[in-house]
């Protein structure tokens, strides 16, 4: 009986060791930056300005190296952290119209052979003459269009300032009503010199520009088709 107790008593100090032992891991992961406890950072998050420490120098000079200050600055965007007006004026159509038709038409005659000099008969009829005719006929088209629009705009922010002054830009819209979610994220490389003296520049001056648009709710669920119906409409569908 005291045998048992004492057995039990060990597997219960054992199993309280292996609990702390595994408490104080996750906590000292949790104090770290470990993989386990890292949040996933958001591409479109608004980019935070730097602040540039300048060493103090007693020169007598005004302006220290380091310094960003232009004497004809205006308030359009050039640092990290600045912000930019984005005019949306995306409009594109696309027409593609194909035409295919082919034809192919074959006859071949064979004459009865003769045995002994005579043809082959059966009741007065030649059995071993034969003709094939074969043929092929084929014809197809296909007329396909599209065009799309979008037109707004949106506010983002400088993420990043390029050896040559180009600034990388990025930043996303949100919009909550009824139910239903509407979200518009850009990204892109502006030229300073396309931007317009109101802090504005034309999404169609913008290099490598990425625009999402999209929905999400009760409402986009209900024009999406369900993993059934994309099953039935998708080419791994036999029939």
């Amino acid at each position: 009986m005291v045998s048992d107790m004492s057995n039990t008593q060990n597997r219960l100090t054992r199993y309280a060791g292996l609990l702390l032992l595994l408490t104080s891991l996750l906590l000292q992961a949790a104090c770290v930056d470990g993989p386990l406890f890292r949040v996933k950072k958001d591409p479109y998050a608004p980019s935070k300005p730097q602040i540039v420490d300048i060493p103090r120098k007693n020169n007598g000079a005004i302006y220290q190296q380091g310094m960003t200050v232009g004497l004809f600055d205006n308030r359009t965007a050039r640092d990290i952290g600045d912000i930019l007006t984005i005019e949306l004026v995306e409009t594109a159509n696309a027409s593609a119209k194909s035409s295919t038709k082919t034809k192919k038409e074959n006859s071949v005659d064979m004459p009865s052979p003769t045995v002994a000099g005579d043809k082959v008969t059966k009741e007065g009829r030649d059995v071993l003459s034969n003709s094939v005719d074969a043929g092929r006929d084929f014809s197809g088209s296909g007329d396909t269009s599209q065009s799309h629009s979008l037109n707004g705009k949106i506010t983002v922010t400088v993420a990043e300032v390029l050896p040559n002054r180009n600034l990388v830009v990025k930043g996303q819209k949100l919009l909550t009503m009824n139910q239903a979610s509407e979200y518009i994220r850009f990204s892109g490389i502006v030229r300073q010199e396309d931007i317009r003296p109101d802090n504005t520049v034309l999404s169609s001056r913008v290099a490598d520009a990425n625009i999402i648009y999209g929905d999400s709710g009760d409402l986009s669920s209900a024009n999406t088709m369900g993993p059934l119906g994309k099953f039935f409409q998708s080419k791994a569908y036999p029939f």
